[in-house]
């Protein structure tokens, strides 16, 4: 399937099913979904405690449940399955190269280079932190590399880094969100995670600059946006705000059992407070500012004081305490549970965010591929965006 061709087809299957995957069940008790599909909703609220962690990670397998219940979703699944790029193999550098780097970033780093297509053109190591995947990227490919972070420190200890590995690498201290010297005409630009508009503007002035080849695996797409995402790429009628956009990232597949359970109680305990909001003023959902860390390890009480304090609610009795406390974790079970549905769209909307990236290259007279550079447990954002200049 041509990458327009996706595009579209996505494009308008997401259009179709806004109202299934937008509303968000932290800030809705009850989308309007519900009612007119009661029968998911009795068979989400029937799930056992064991399968929801794993269907709010898994888009593919929330989506076949799903379909079961409105089957015309089902088609989302072809059209966000993308092609595993196979790249070449690695020669054998040991263990040397790797100084620093934590085992699983080693592996995706290599991932990523594996499955980029050398060229012959110099290399911009985008946002690069001490520049692993330029240094091996220098070694492997023999060219010249330039590194742009805009953290001094992590340029210094990168340069010492390369020097170690005896490799052409230089370091720029730059902001990339305000670089004007960077990316250059026929250089050959390299992001692995670049968040949000980092990597948005490199793909932006990378093709105004004349960058002759792109390979960038984006990351954090709602950073950045304001309330609503700019589409660079033509004649799309989906618009995203940037709740939609951060849904894309939602997926987690390294939290331990202890990460699981600090995470739910933090879910709990916010929608604790924010029932004890909604009883006390009769209003619907407000953001809030984060909560600090500490407050979370607290008791509830702690919490819900400090959390009323702050947000200018009165404090509450001790009487009631225990009753918004069983509620948060009342509503916590039912916000897991609902929030499967919008989960199912997870993976189709991060293809949809990348194909605006894709195509916008493509319009722009770049032969451009698309597809996974890794398996998705070493990372869910796995998504690589390969484009040459025709």
């Amino acid at each position: 399937m041509k990458l327009v061709e996706r595009q579209q087809g996505l494009d308008a299957e997401l259009f179709s099913f806004h109202d299934l995957w937008h509303p968000q069940p932290f800030r809705e008790p009850r989308p309007q979904w519900c009612e007119r599909w009661p029968s998911l909703f009795d068979e989400l609220m029937g799930l056992p405690e064991t399968d929801i962690a794993r269907l709010n990670d898994d888009s593919e397998a929330a989506l076949a449940l799903l379909a079961r219940h409105i089957p015309a979703v089902s088609t989302l699944a072809s059209l966000a399955e993308l092609p595993v790029l196979q790249g070449a193999s690695l020669p054998d550098r040991g263990a040397h190269w790797a100084w620093e780097i934590p085992g699983r970033k080693r592996e995706q780093i290599e991932a990523f280079a594996a499955a980029a297509g050398q060229g012959r053109q110099p290399v911009l190591d985008w946002c690069g932190g001490k520049g692993h995947l330029g240094r091996l990227l220098a070694l492997t490919w023999l060219t010249p590399v330039h590194t742009l972070e805009i953290d001094a420190g992590l340029c210094t200890a990168g340069e010492g880094l390369a020097q170690r590995a005896g490799v052409r690498q230089e370091f720029v201290v730059s902001d990339a969100l305000t670089a004007t010297a960077w990316p250059q005409a026929g250089q050959h630009a390299v992001a692995l995670h670049a968040c949000g508009e980092l990597h948005r503007r490199l793909i932006r002035d990378g093709v105004a600059k004349g960058v002759a080849a792109f390979d960038v695996a984006p990351c954090c797409y709602h950073r950045g946006v304001a309330e609503n995402y700019q589409a660079q790429s033509a004649n799309l009628q989906l618009s995203l705000t940037r709740d939609d956009t951060r849904l894309a990232v939602t997926e987690t597949v390294t939290s331990s059992p202890r990460e699981t359970r600090q995470r739910d109680r933090a879910i709990a305990w916010k929608l604790g407070f924010d029932t004890y909001r909604r009883a006390v003023t009769d209003d619907v959902y407000h953001n809030f500012k984060p909560v600090p860390e500490v407050w979370i390890r607290a008791e509830f009480a702690d919490f819900l004081g400090r959390m009323a304090e702050r947000e200018g609610l009165p404090l509450p009795s001790a009487s009631v305490v225990a009753e918004f406390e069983v509620r948060g974790w009342q509503r916590r079970n039912e916000v897991m549970r609902l929030s499967i549905v919008r989960h199912a769209f997870r993976r189709a909307i991060e293809v949809w965010l990348a194909l605006d990236q894709a195509c916008f290259l493509a319009e722009r007279g770049y032969e451009v591929g698309l597809g996974s550079f890794c398996n998705r447990r070493l990372t869910p954002r796995n998504l690589l965006i390969s484009a040459r200049l025709a």
